[in-house]
């Protein structure tokens, strides 16, 4: 498949255009390693690498045309060069041409927010394949084609990728698609290009700061997905965010709330809440749900929402809801001799809170509960002592530990995480490096009737240390050593 370079190229902020636009592109790259003839690199400037840098690199293996936002000093001859003001947008618009805009051609909605995501897609796919549709999912934990699962190593992947999955699940013969939209994915223009029919905000609190720098452009990031929806769109925010309007201020969809606490278009009461599962009052409608948990049900409450938006009959769509489990490695329990183990992705202070507050109201009394929980490497630093903080608080016993320290020592990690706690809190506190050693001193604590949780990377089947993808599964780990330690 080829196309010309100005049929490419179209809607794209154009500075100035050098040699033919009808050269015949067949690929579009952004990775110079990636370039060979008939393709077109885009030079993107990013962090930590600047594309521009790479723009020989890309011609030495046979570019056709390059797309930058500074021409070169010296202009090879019979090549195109197209200066744009912003590259990383252009390259959306780009892919979404080159590949004939498929999101325009099925129903696609994103969700975005700091907790709550990959739990609301999930759903969302979930539901819809109940219904009788064709439906995909990208997603942290899997990408889906209907049945289909394929690898997912970002929350957003780049949007070339998005497009050829977008095409793959319309040749399946896909309606809808369902996708998480990240903050990183929003600012570096991964959703470029793509038609939402909606997307929904869940909820904002401290995370991602040693990417963006401050909390009003975390913020900013995530209200700018808000800002280019079209008209025709939806606009769906939790009512009960106090930050939740902000998304919709100057935004031209159309805009709907859901909530439990104050007056929203799709609201709902909890009636029970356990760790069997939840009871929901839907303005009189009464509903179990399988999932556990207050912030599970704003999950189906903005699943709900979004599957009426889409025209869906509520009755029907409540009633596979009802079946539903959820995503893996979000309040995915191990139940073994007599003791209730809780693997949760919660990596960021709000995440842990909301994890534990949801544990302590399903707690009946005399049970010990026991957190294990630690922080990322070269990540956001100030939340350390801020989860150090929550796990202290709301448990009766803490175990730190390593999460993915990458490139950073773990016992450095582990000391400001520790900085955190107050003096009397010190000694209900353990702090072991190895992650492995720290689940089974978990296990081995715990009585029967106790719970435990094992929080941090939930649906992770690696420990990344000093560059390096170690296999390791929190829920087989724990699984392991409680079978080991309490056999039944």
């Amino acid at each position: 498949m080829s196309k010309p370079l100005k049929d490419i190229v179209y809607k794209v902020s154009l500075v100035s255009t050098k040699g033919a636009m009808d050269v015949p592109i067949s690929r579009i790259a952004f990775d110079s390693r990636e370039v060979g003839e008939g393709v077109v690199f885009v030079a993107i400037p990013g962090t930590q690498v600047d594309g521009h840098a790479y723009i020989e690199k890309a011609l030495d293996n046979g570019a056709s045309a390059i797309v930058c936002e500074q021409l070169p000093e010296r202009l090879e001859e019979g090549i195109t060069y197209v200066q744009v003001i912003n590259a990383a947008r252009s390259l959306g618009l780009m892919a979404a041409n080159f590949y004939g805009n498929p999101s325009e051609k099925l129903t696609l909605v994103a969700v975005t927010g700091t907790n709550g995501k990959t739990t609301t897609v999930t759903l969302l796919h979930q539901l819809f394949s109940e219904l009788g549709y064709a439906t995909g999912l990208l997603s942290t934990v899997e990408n889906r084609i209907k049945d289909q699962v394929l690898a997912s190593s970002h929350t957003t992947p780049d949007v070339l990728a998005i497009n050829e999955l977008l095409v793959k699940m319309l040749e399946n013969g896909c309606t809808h698609c369902f996708m998480e939209a990240s903050s990183h994915a929003i600012v570096q223009e991964r959703t470029a290009g793509l038609k939402f029919a909606g997307a929904l905000f869940s909820n904002i609190s401290h995370d991602h700061l040693d990417y963006h720098g401050d909390f009003d452009s975390y913020i900013k990031a995530k209200k700018k997905l808000f800002d280019e929806l079209p008209k025709d769109a939806f606009a769906l925010i939790n009512a009960d965010d106090k930050r939740g309007r902000v998304m919709l201020q100057n935004c031209r969809a159309r805009p709907f709330t859901f909530g439990l606490k104050y007056p929203a278009d799709f609201k709902a009461k909890i009636l029970a809440n356990s760790l069997h599962g939840l009871e929901l009052d839907f303005e009189g409608k009464q509903v179990w749900f399988r999932l556990i948990g207050e912030f599970n049900a704003y999950n189906l409450l903005g699943v709900l929402g979004i599957a009426l938006l889409l025209d869906e009959e509520e009755e029907e769509v409540l009633r596979q809801l009802s079946k539903l489990k959820g995503a893996v490695g979000r309040f995915d329990q191990v139940v073994y001799g007599g003791i209730t183990a809780i693997v949760d992705y919660a990596h960021t202070p709000d995440a842990l809170e909301n994890v534990l507050k949801t544990i302590q109201k399903l707690r009946t009394g005399g049970e010990t509960l026991i957190t294990l929980v630690g922080c990322g490497g070269n990540r956001d630093r100030s939340k350390r002592p801020l989860m150090a903080k929550i796990a202290c608080n709301l448990s009766d016993r803490v175990i730190f530990t390593s999460d993915n320290p990458r490139d950073e020592d773990p016992m450095e990690i582990i000391r400001e995480m520790e900085g955190g706690i107050n003096p009397v809190d010190q000694k209900k506190t353990l702090s072991l490096a190895d992650r492995r050693s720290a689940i089974k001193t978990a296990c081995s604590l715990a009585k029967k009737g106790d719970i435990l949780l094992i929080a941090g990377k939930g649906h992770e089947t690696y420990q990344e240390i000093q560059g390096v993808k170690h296999p390791f599964d929190d829920k087989k780990v724990v699984k392991e050593f409680l079978e080991l330690l309490h056999k039944e």
